[in-house]
């Protein structure tokens, strides 16, 4: 069983990384409900409650990450505090239209934001495309926050 167990949590976790890269599957979470899906087929003999939690807050981080990204490229780029509204509320309605949604979620948001607030639509193209590559722009860390994970579990179990 623990094997059988070990290559599901294999294969979420592989799906997790594409997922980080490839918009429309949710990345870290899967990484994470690989480790639960783990947790229950051997019993939990391996995992503890603490170690699970810690995992889960650090997924959701992950999340809190893509937010995070999009609003400082919108800042950087010239927006206003409307665009960085604009890009995590574009990004949140994104994520219920993948793929397509989290290309166009960030930027759509922060670009109707900013014209709404500056009435210039140069600097909202502006703000908008800082708020896609703010997001894209968390595309490492979010990769090296999925590597310390899977390392860890693995720490864990072996």
């Amino acid at each position: 069983m623990n094997t059988v167990a070990l290559v599901l949590a294999i294969i979420l976790f592989l799906t997790g990384l594409a997922g980080i890269i490839l918009p429309a599957l949710p990345g870290i979470p899967l990484i994470w409900v690989g480790m639960l899906l783990y947790g229950l087929m051997t019993g939990f003999q391996t995992l503890s409650a603490k170690f699970l939690i810690i995992q889960g807050l650090l997924a959701v981080a992950s999340l809190v990450l893509d937010y995070v990204t999009a609003a400082l490229g919108s800042r950087y780029f010239g927006g206003s505090k409307a665009s960085t509204w604009g890009a995590a509320i574009g990004l949140l309605a994104g994520f219920s239209f993948f793929p397509l949604g989290l290309f166009l979620g960030p930027f759509l948001g922060a670009f109707i934001a900013e014209l709404i607030y500056t009435q210039e639509p140069v600097q909202s193209l502006r703000s908008g495309a800082g708020a896609l590559l703010g997001f894209w722009g968390g595309l490492p860390l979010k990769l090296i926050l999925a590597a310390a994970m899977i390392i860890w579990f693995f720490i864990v179990i072996f």
